[in-house]
This record gives C-alpha cells, sequence and structure tokens, in this order.
C-alpha cells in the first residue's frame, strides 16, 4: 500500500511535531502551507517535505490524503472545512473550534462527509495512562470518587513574554485552560470513564499587561491560570489547578483518580512509572510491556526502560489516526467527537468565570 499523502498547515513548533509524526506513522509529506508563501516554502525545506505551497486550497488541488491543521485557534475551523468540504480527513490540532456551536458544526461536517478526524489529545497515549484506565475499568474495581490534579508550566511567567495565544482574537476567549486545561479534563474522562458535568471556575493573570507586536505593553484579556472545580455523572467530585505562569513547572501535567479501593497517581515528566495507592501499601508499576496483562499501543517495541516520550506518544497518536483513515476501528482514538467535548467543557469554565457560580456543562446532543 502506498503511503498516506499528507499536508501540514503550520509552521511552528506543532507543524514540526505533526510532520516528524507523520514521517514516523509511515506518511509521506508531500507539502506544507504557511502564513506566508515563504514560511510554506522554508519549513517544507526544513522538515524535508514535498514543497511548499501558497495556500490550502493549492495544496488540495494537488492531492493529498489527509490534512494536519496546527495554525492559530481561531483559524481551525477554517482550514478544517476546506479539507473536509474536499473530502479530505483531518488531524486538527485542540482546540477544534474556539466555540463550541462551531466545532459541533465540523463534527456534522465530517460526518456527512464520511471522512476519518483526528484531535491530538496525545497524552492518553503513555502507557501509564492506559495502565490505570485498564485498571480502573474492571468491573470488580469501585469508581474513583475524588479527581483531581494540575497542570503547570512556566513559558509565560516572564512578563515581557508573549505570545499570538494571549490575544483573544487569535487563541479564543480562554488561554490557559483552553490550551492545556482541556488536556487534563481529557484524561480525567478517558481514564476514570466519568463525564464531566459541573464546573465552577476562577481565572488569574500573573502580570497585567504584556507586549504587543511592536513592543508596546498591551492589556492582557485572557487567564494566565485557573482553578476549576468539577463534579462528574458517577458523583466524583475534584479540582483542577492550570498555570502557564508558575515558574519551574516545564509541562506538569499530574492527576491523582482516587477511590476506596486503589488510587492511581501520574506525572508527565516522568511518564513511566503509575503510582498505585492502597490501603494495605503502594506500589510503583513501572512501564513494561513484556508484563502480562499490560496495555500495548504502537510503541510496545520499547522494552522496559527506554522511555516512552512526548514524540512516540505523538507517532501512536498519528499511527492511529492513519489506520482509521484506513478503515480500522481504533478504540481510545480522540476523534472530532472529542474536540467537540473539550470546546463544550471550556465553554462551561468560561461561562462560570463570568457569573460566578456553577455551570452546567453540555451534553453532546445540546
Amino acid at each position: 500500500m502506498s503511503p498516506l499523502r499528507v499536508a501540514v498547515i503550520g509552521t511552528g513548533f506543532m507543524g514540526a511535531v505533526h510532520a516528524r509524526s507523520a514521517v514516523a506513522a509511515g506518511g509521506e509529506v508531500v507539502g506544507i502551507v504557511g502564513s506566508t508563501p515563504a514560511k510554506g516554502r522554508r519549513a517544507a525545506a526544513d522538515l524535508g517535505a514535498g514543497r511548499g505551497f501558497d495556500s490550502i486550497e493549492d495544496v488540495l488541488r494537488y492531492g493529498v490524503d489527509v490534512v494536519h491543521v496546527c495554525t492559530p485557534n481561531a483559524t481551525h475551523a477554517a482550514f478544517c472545512r476546506a479539507a473536509l468540504t474536499a473530502g479530505v480527513p483531518v488531524v486538527c490540532e485542540k482546540p477544534l473550534a474556539t466555540d463550541a456551536a462551531t466545532a459541533r458544526e465540523l463534527v456534522e461536517l465530517a460526518a456527512g462527509q464520511g471522512v476519518a478526524t483526528a484531535v491530538p489529545f496525545v497524552y492518553r497515549y503513555y502507557a501509564s495512562v492506559r495502565e490505570a484506565r485498564a485498571r480502573l475499568a474492571r468491573p470488580e474495581h469501585r469508581p474513583p470518587w475524588l479527581i483531581h490534579g494540575s497542570y503547570l508550566q512556566d513559558w509565560l511567567a516572564d512578563a515581557e513574554a508573549t505570545n499570538w495565544r494571549v490575544d483573544p482574537a487569535d487563541g479564543g476567549a480562554t488561554r490557559a485552560f483552553g490550551d492545556i486545561g482541556v488536556h487534563w479534563c481529557d484524561l480525567a474522562e478517558f481514564v476514570t470513564g466519568q463525564r464531566i458535568t459541573r464546573v465552577n471556575a476562577s481565572f488569574a493573570r500573573a502580570v497585567p499587561a504584556r507586549p504587543a507586536a511592536d513592543g508596546t505593553p498591551r492589556p492582557v484579556a485572557t487567564e494566565d491560570g485557573a482553578v476549576v472545580m468539577l463534579r462528574t455523572d458517577a458523583g466524583a467530585v475534584g479540582s483542577v489547578v492550570v498555570s502557564q505562569a508558575s515558574a519551574g513547572y516545564k509541562n506538569a501535567l499530574s492527576f491523582s483518580f482516587d477511590g476506596p479501593d486503589a488510587s492511581y497517581a501520574f506525572r508527565q515528566e516522568t511518564p513511566e512509572s503509575l503510582w498505585i495507592g492502597g490501603r494495605d501499601g503502594n506500589q510503583v508499576l513501572l512501564r513494561d510491556p513484556a508484563r502480562p496483562g499490560a496495555p500495548t499501543g504502537r510503541s510496545a517495541v520499547l522494552p522496559a526502560g527506554h522511555p516512552q516520550g512526548y514524540y512516540e506518544c505523538f507517532a501512536d497518536f498519528t499511527a492511529d489516526a492513519y489506520a482509521a483513515i484506513g478503515g480500522e476501528k481504533v478504540p481510545g482514538l480522540p476523534t472530532f467527537d472529542d474536540g467537540l467535548r473539550a470546546a463544550r467543557i471550556a465553554e462551561a469554565v468560561v461561562a462560570s468565570v463570568r457569573n460566578g457560580g456553577w455551570v452546567d456543562v453540555a451534553t453532546d446532543a445540546a
């Protein structure tokens, strides 16, 4: 079978990650589209891709099997619509859209066209995460009643640091939560099997202003951090603390899902281990695909002691997406439905911040 012909829209960090993962998953990156033709050509040369294209319309006319959208948040919907209307499967960075109504529109468009979709909630692909999920899914295992954790970064801790995400016109109404908090919520639902039904949130800023493109200070309209209390459909309560301005934390995603039978704790920066708490003793379970019953993914060829990292998880996700494009049913693959789910949670969080109280998360049928 010929490799999938891949187009990557976007030339930043995530565009490079997608291009690398496409090749690792057996695809052929035939084209890159940048914010300018020059950027597209330069990225194509840097990434060893086929060539740069001036627009998504040009690359679709050229002919591709899948489009990866890795551009600023507010532009996702337009690129997705163009590809889906042409009948081309899409892998779209989160958020799928900056509002739930648009995300739902994209879900319905993809369903109408009958094409596969994916959103890279790649932390699902750590073996330790899947281990916790598998154990919690056992019929005799009582569910967690306390769901808590955090996702902390420091790339905006410097008051002089800025990024397109700071501007709600590009990034949407929520920044820290919409950018990384949704990853945590996706993991909470994926691992526990519970759905977040209500949220009560507060936003905060570390600094009141950041440099604009011309260097002059501009008031910050989006949050540097968030604290979100939550309730689930199984009666669990919990919270998540999110920050992009906590000095010393680079990509510190962590969770603890606590129940009467066992508690499960995971830290993304040390992903080879899963802490399991028990009433009679605790254990640290190391990733080992040779262990009987261990969850295995497409990186199971990595033996114990050879760390499974972010790149491997992203490549596994991409390989699963490509398998789905080929017609395979892939359990656990995050799709546009999961992107819509994240948009609904983010929308409820923003509404809670605005009204100061608990807000229900809209159902998928809403």
